[in-house]
């Protein structure tokens, strides 16, 4: 194969000054692609961290684990920079269906994308014509089977140290700071490189030009099933799993070329995981305390050292290597006390299950599918516009821990930001300290719970059952006897069964209040007619002391989400009849309720000026309960009207409300009929 200008070594090492190419270590790499994305601050449990945008693109992308991706930034970032985190590998250790694997296959794919750039391409050398040599029979042409990176050959060019340095100098223009520079990452040659490139110059008689000549630089392949750049070494069993997997072996084809018994060329290292992402790659072993010993003993020695050895041979590699584990794997694994060192090379990362149900939202339609669903019967299957609400809530109730301090529902809101009553956010990250504290892993925050293949199972559940085939709907309210049916089938623990089916008692208590909600928006014929009222509220009880209000109770204000100047006729007992829903007695609660709103008011508007305080549940069930029971003369009656539908009146209401549920509110005939019922039953009442 002829050689043209730009596959020479020259050409590379210009290219490299130029800036065109670039010469870099996996960290460096990796290190590079995450802090060139956009970086955010967001709060997350009552702390600052960071957030990486590049986790958050593309159409199935990483939900959360904010505090998991930190420590992966900043143990890249220190591994870049050249601290200990070099001599480690990234395990993150963690319950089953809480996102592992999917956040380092991720990481690999977007690892993959970013390397298809030309600027951070990344290449390799090969040698030529080696059937000259006489000792390599008929092979001609030797790739290195590490991907060692051309600077890496430039920097072993000669014996002598400083004939390379001075080589960097002249022939690619590079000053003497940057040769130094470059000789930061300097490792030798692997041993079969190094043993053909000492073959090479014993036949041009140390010629460099001459020898320059066997060598052409091509860039490393980035083909995802050839297990090169990003590869994967899943845990096999005792027996068909050996050290082979990993490091390579002799083999016998190359045996039958090679003359001279001596040369390394002679072990094939692509048959291992390890060779194939030798070239600033990223290796991935899934479940890695479950290998047997010996394997165990290889990875020690590739962490630490970052060296394949076999037979005393070595070729130093450049990869990242990032593993998963789940907890009780890790924990027999730590029991076993002689196997210390291993854990001594590992940083470890606890990956708790997500714990915030607005987040949940997305990784429940993860579960759902993003296809359109149909029946057995290949009729279009719609979707309850609650079901995602119903399952992101009891799927994260579930990964709650119970606090004296909070009780499920406060936890569950301030995990997601929101607001819950009197209880701060200081009050969350207190008992997550307090958790956290505690030595066994499991009963940290979040770390035990229904986990995303869980609620996967409960879908497919509800898929599957003839109520969801015949009325073409997957309604919400049976999600509930879905993940009750995982619960019972799948958590073997009796403390966690019986804590799981409580927390869906809660999650159905909250689907009842969002199902008052929904029927009052279908009542008033108006999808956000309960939040017009709770704004309504809010804004009544800003205004009430303002002095600009004149006799006939009119005030006007500013709206902060339209900047439109608005006039709202404050309303006493409307007031009044909220508050006492609240169970606020006398006139000092009553002031301090008001003064908490107002100063929540001041805090979130400034920072979102759409906030509509939805999230404050006790005051959306009290808002809605008075116009409910108010304006229809009372919730029995409506419930009354629409389940005795004799009279012409009340069919009217039915239809009336069904056909608001059809047009505006995203339901079907199925759904909005079986919502209908269940309101007007007195199930799930809290």
């Amino acid at each position: 194969m002829a050689k043209t200008s730009n596959n020479t070594l020259q050409y590379h090492l210009t290219s490299v000054k130029e800036g065109k190419r670039s010469f870099e270590n996996a960290f460096q790499s990796v290190s590079r692609m995450i802090l060139e994305s956009e970086i955010e601050k967001v709060v997350v449990n009552g702390k600052t961290t960071y957030d990486f945008s590049i986790f958050r693109t593309g159409k199935k992308h990483i939900i959360g684990m904010y505090d998991e991706i930190n420590s992966f930034v900043s143990y890249i970032k220190d591994a870049a920079e050249g601290g200990s985190s070099r001599e480690m590998a990234f395990v993150l250790v963690g319950e089953p269906g809480n996102g592992k694997t999917f956040l380092v296959e991720f990481l690999c794919a977007k690892y993959r994308s970013f390397l298809s750039e030309e600027k951070n391409r990344r290449y390799t050398f090969k040698f030529l014509n080696m059937d000259k040599l006489g000792s390599y029979g008929r092979i001609t042409t030797i790739e290195s089977q590490t991907y060692e990176d051309p600077m890496i050959l430039a920097m072993n060019l000669f014996e002598d140290p400083d004939n390379n340095k001075t080589f960097l100098a002249e022939q690619a223009g590079f000053s003497d700071n940057e040769v130094e520079k470059l000789h930061d990452d300097f490792r030798p040659l692997g041993a079969c490189s190094g043993y053909i490139w000492n073959d090479i110059r014993n036949f041009t008689g140390g010629n460099i030009d001459e020898m320059l000549k066997f060598i052409e630089i091509i860039p490393v392949p980035l083909i995802e099933s050839l297990g090169t750049v990003t590869g994967k070494y899943p845990a096999k069993d005792k027996i068909t799993s050996s050290a082979v997997d990993l490091l390579g072996e002799e083999s016998i084809q190359r045996l039958l070329h090679i003359t001279d018994t001596n040369n390394p060329y002679r072990f094939d290292l692509r048959r291992g995981a390890l060779a194939r992402v030798a070239g600033g790659g990223i290796h991935f072993c899934d479940e890695i305390y479950k290998n047997k010993k010996d394997l165990i003993q290889v990875y020690l020695g590739v962490i630490q050292n970052r060296v394949i050895e076999i037979d005393g041979y070595k070729w130093p590699i450049d990869n990242l290597i990032v593993a998963t584990s789940n907890n009780s794997e890790f924990h027999r694994f730590l029991a076993e006390k002689e196997e210390a060192p291993i854990i001594d090379r590992c940083r470890i990362c606890y990956v708790s299950h997500n714990t915030n149900y607005k987040l949940q939202n997305d990784l429940t339609s993860y579960a759902i599918g993003s296809e359109t669903r149909t029946t057995l019967t290949r009729e279009y299957l719609h979707q309850d516009p609650n079901l995602n609400y119903a399952a992101s809530v009891s799927a994260v109730l579930s990964r709650l821990p119970r606090s004296e301090k909070l009780t499920p529902i406060e936890t569950m809101k301030l995990s997601a930001g929101e607001i819950a009553g009197e209880k701060s956010i200081k009050t969350l990250a207190e008992v997550i300290d307090t958790l956290n504290q505690d030595p066994e892993i499991i009963n940290r925050f979040g770390q035990k719970g229904l986990g995303q293949r869980n609620l996967g199972r409960a879908i497919q559940l509800l898929i599957e059952s003839s109520e969801t085939n015949e009325g073409q709907c997957m309604f919400a309210y049976d999600i509930f006897k879905a993940i009750e049916r995982i619960i019972l089938d799948y958590v073997s623990e009796a403390n966690d069964r019986t804590k799981y089916l409580e927390d869906l008692k809660t999650a159905k208590s909250l689907y009842r209040e969002r199902i008052m909600t929904e029927m009052f928006n279908a009542y008033m014929d108006e999808p956000f007619a309960i939040r017009k009222d709770v704004m309504n509220y809010v804004n009544m009880i800003i205004g009430i002391d303002a002095e600009n209000l004149g006799p006939d109770k009119m005030w006007k204000y500013k709206d902060p989400q339209t900047g439109e100047l608005k006039a709202l006729k404050i309303d006493e007992r409307y007031i009044n009849s909220i508050e006492e829903r609240l169970e606020l007695k006398t006139k000092e609660q009553r002031e301090t309720f008001r003064t908490s709103i107002r100063k929540i008011y001041g805090q979130k508007i400034s920072v979102d000026p759409d906030y509509d305080f939805m999230d404050n549940l006790e005051l959306v069930k009290a808002v809605t309960d008075v116009r409910l029971k108010s304006d229809i003369a009372g919730a029995g009656s409506l419930i009354g009207a629409l389940a005795n539908r004799t009279n012409e009146e009340n069919q009217k209401l039915y239809d009336r409300m069904v056909d608001t549920m059809l047009t505006k509110l995203n339901y079907c005939k199925t759904c909005a009929q079986k919502t209908i019922e269940y309101f007007c039953t007195q199930e799930d009442e809290t």
